[in-house]
């Protein structure tokens, strides 16, 4: 302190009002560049379906603001996006496709809004299925792949390393914060993955019927298979209905699992003659981890 006093005193009456008003300048710009920092807007992403929508959220934090275009109660198969989204994916930096049906026709074109925008395949490096066939069926529409990869927490600890990276790619000033959640989450469907095997382990009868094959990953990472009603938008004719009936019968089913984004009318069928129940389980509900909790809940209360 003595050497900088020293030093002060050595300045002219001249050097040192050219200090003191460096000084001054330099404290008084301190808080419109702490703004400026603070003013800097989040990455702004796109995602199809509200599971992603939560994976995205869970890894970007504050970082990133995710849109998701098909909102509660629509279904990804016939979805169209609206002008107001098309028009906010023209300034979006971000898109994470999970080949749900409606981007089949659609990336194309939203990619066509906005040349820059990057799309990211949240199935890159999963192993995929086919969709389950109804019963009487060799193979499902068209050998049709099965979208629903989020139904496994297994495949999505994979997802979470795709969008980290994604992000980390856009934005590397956050690249640690991402690393960081990515890791958290990952270590909550560490846990979640424990719950469901837990939850399901007392169940002996391993087979379940649902009206749309959403829970093939679900089934196949659990132990359990599916019996679907319809596929591919496809309800089953007066044969392919029997079929059902008869094997539904045959395995003592007394639960049909419906979705709300889909018609209740031939599961409502089936159930008056199988007289079971109709149970609604929702695999694009937002609340990722908790609502894939309740799901193994509802299984293994109800196919046991």
């Amino acid at each position: 302190m003595a050497a900088i006093g020293a030093g002060l005193a050595a300045l002219t009456g001249r050097e040192l009002r050219w200090l003191t008003r460096g000084m001054a300048l330099l404290l008084a710009m301190l808080p419109a560049v702490a703004a400026a920092e603070a003013a800097t807007p989040p990455l702004r992403a796109f995602v199809s379906i509200l599971p992603e929508k939560y994976f995205v959220e869970r890894i970007g934090g504050p970082n990133v603001e995710v849109a998701v275009l098909v909102g509660p109660g629509r279904s990804p198969e016939t979805y169209e996006p609206t002008p107001r989204q098309l028009s906010e994916l023209s300034r979006s930096r971000l898109y994470f496709n999970i080949g749900v049906d409606f981007e089949d026709v659609w990336l194309k074109r939203i990619a066509a809004t906005n040349p820059r925008l990057r799309m990211v395949d949240l199935r890159r490096g999963l192993p995929l299925r086919r969709m389950d066939p109804t019963p009487g069926e060799t193979a499902a529409p068209g050998g049709m792949q099965d979208p629903h990869v989020w139904t496994s927490p297994l495949l999505v600890k994979t997802m979470a390393v795709t969008i980290r990276d994604a992000l980390a790619d856009a934005d590397p000033a956050h690249r640690q914060e991402y690393a960081a959640n990515c890791a958290a989450f990952v270590a909550d469907l560490d846990r979640l993955d424990r719950d469901i095997r837990a939850i399901l382990r007392p169940v002996q009868r391993r087979r379940f019927m649902v009206f749309h094959p959403a829970w093939g990953y679900f089934a196949d990472a659990y132990g359990l298979k599916q019996i679907p009603i319809e596929v591919a938008g496809k309800e089953p004719g007066a044969r392919a209905l029997a079929k059902i009936i008869d094997l539904g019968r045959r395995d003592g089913v007394k639960v049909i699992f419906v979705q709300s984004q889909f018609s209740r009318r031939s599961a409502q069928t089936m159930a008056a003659a199988l007289g079971a129940r109709v149970v609604a389980v929702d695999p694009l509900a937002e609340d990722y981890i908790d609502n894939l909790r309740a799901v193994a809940h509802k299984f293994a209360e109800d196919i046991r």
